[in-house]
């Protein structure tokens, strides 16, 4: 190729390459940035935000004061053209006890989970899942039956064999939309009931850690990640939900490949510490007494925002054992760009010398222990990398606060 018609093909790839990298700067400039005072915005946080994760577009903004908490900032591309409003909302300093409990999670959900279809034994031999042929899938959660609401398994199968034989409304909720479907139940003559061909799971039970607890609304944070069913990945929808006390009793050590874990049993289920209303992709949420926190000797923390947040050293509270919350040092490996809310906000790595040597790093149990940088609460521990037990991931406690509507 010449130099001339290189020098063109050049000339005509860069302007390309330059529109490709703002559209996906843009992109990747968040519709919402929480800040501590309109002044931040004022002195170029968000040519700070987005300098740091690459958003040349972002680098002139116009902030509209509104005067209320809430505000808006034009972003343009070169102080010309505006290419994206951003709500900006202002967040007060705020303190919260951190947590690092263990805690007993107990859950029962919204109807009742749909884990498996199967084949149903008539009279004339195996016929196909009645549940299956009128669209029913695994994942969704039947809600109600000819009008009547589901809350059990047991209730399912009441209403089912009830029916004696004739069509069934069935109303399910798949994706947050509500469903209608019409089935006609098969009689197994094994044990003369009415079936329709699916197994169901209303519950769950298990043990994570507590992240914080606001004394002055009662509400508190757990887990950082959803509770969802073993068998088909569903973030499970609460009805009913618990925290009770929970003490571990022995620790599965990680290896690469195999995940540890905290084995913990319940205490005292009758005295409840606490009552779950919402399990997100953040973590579960809800109203407690300020007795979930007994065991722990931490003083009220203030809480850091993302863009407050840097890479190095940290902590995590834990509980391993029977000594109740500990601190245990950390890496903040790196913070990731994550404008919409989930469980893997930053990397992080153990770095303790005794909790390497008694967990491995990162075990299942330890999902919501809070991270300190700075004497603050940045995050909550959420998962372990399988092939490296001493690392995995951590939220922004941007993410908890926001869905525990301590934040709007």
């Amino acid at each position: 190729m010449g130099r001339k018609k290189l020098y063109k093909f050049l000339c005509i790839l860069t302007p390309v390459i330059m529109i490709l990298v703002l559209f996906f700067s843009i992109e990747n400039i968040p519709d919402t940035v929480f800040v501590r005072s309109k002044l931040d915005v004022k002195s170029n946080y968000l040519l700070k935000l987005s300098e740091s994760k690459g958003n040349a577009a972002a680098a002139v903004g116009k902030f509209q004061n509104s005067g209320n908490v809430s505000s808006k900032l034009d972003v343009k591309l070169l102080g010309l053209i505006r290419v994206k409003s951003i709500n900006v909302k202002q967040v007060p300093e705020m303190s919260l006890y951190p947590g690092g409990t263990s805690i007993g999670v107990k859950l029962n959900t919204k109807g009742v989970l749909v884990v498996a279809l199967s084949d149903v034994e008539a009279g004339m031999g195996k016929v196909s899942s009645p549940a299956a042929q009128s669209g029913i899938m695994v994942g969704d959660t039947i809600l109600s039956i000819n009008d009547k609401p589901i809350k059990s398994a047991e209730m399912l199968a009441y209403q089912i064999n009830g029916c004696q034989g004739k069509e069934l409304k069935v109303v399910i909720e798949r994706k947050g939309e509500s469903i209608v479907k019409r089935v006609k139940p098969i009689k197994v003559q094994s044990d003369n009931k009415y079936k329709i061909g699916l197994w169901v799971r209303d519950s769950t039970a298990g043990v994570g850690t507590l992240t914080f607890y606001d004394d002055k609304t009662g509400s508190f944070a757990a887990l950082g990640h959803p509770i969802t069913d073993v068998d088909t990945g569903t973030i499970l929808s609460v009805d009913k939900g618990e925290l009770v006390s929970s003490s571990i009793v022995s620790i599965r050590k990680g290896v690469r490949g195999t995940p540890g874990e905290l084995k913990g049993i319940f205490i005292n289920e009758n005295n409840v510490l606490g009552k779950i209303t919402d399990n997100t992709e953040c973590g579960i949420f809800g109203k407690a007494e300020k007795k979930v926190l007994d065991g722990s000797k931490v003083k009220p923390m203030k809480v850091s925002l993302r863009n407050e947040i840097k890479p190095g050293k940290a902590q995590i509270i834990t509980t391993i054992d029977d000594k109740g919350p500990k601190y245990y040092d950390i890496i903040i490996e790196k913070l990731l760009n994550q404008e919409t809310p989930g469980p893997k906000s930053m990397v992080i790595k153990v770095t303790d010398p005794e909790l390497l040597s008694k967990t491995g790093g990162i075990v299942q149990g330890m999902s919501g222990s809070p991270i300190i940088q700075n004497n603050k609460i940045v995050g909550a521990v959420t998962h372990v990398l399988i092939n490296k037990p001493d690392t995995g991931y951590g939220i922004y406690i941007e993410w908890m606060l926001k869905d525990s509507k301590l934040i709007e």
